[in-house]
């Protein structure tokens, strides 16, 4: 599950790799279409790149919280709750020796 949604989020980032040149071959093209100076031609590539990064941002916080809430309906264990069990298992098995030395 996790694997997936790490897939998930690296495509996202190589879309977002293949958007800028997808973004800057458009706005050459634009820019010869519409006879837009450098300065133009660069605001309007900065511009969708800007909206390519915000929309690669906003599906990767997407697939966070989709990935958060299905560990939770499915509850699975944080690693964090994990460690604190391990870690209060441990301070068991110490005071269960403890108390048998005692004993003996």
């Amino acid at each position: 599950m996790l694997d997936l949604a790490r897939r998930a989020i690296l495509t996202g980032v190589g879309l977002g790799l293949v958007a800028k040149d997808r973004i800057d071959e458009a706005v050459q093209g634009i820019r010869e279409e519409n006879n837009l100076t450098e300065e133009e031609s660069r605001k309007l590539a900065r511009e969708l790149l800007d909206q390519s990064e915000d929309a690669r941002r906003k599906l990767s916080d997407l697939i966070e919280k989709t990935t958060q809430d299905l560990l939770a309906r499915l509850d699975v264990p944080s690693q964090k709750r994990i460690v604190d069990l391990e870690k209060r298992v441990k301070k068991l098995e110490e005071s269960v020796s403890r108390d048998r030395e005692v004993v003996s």
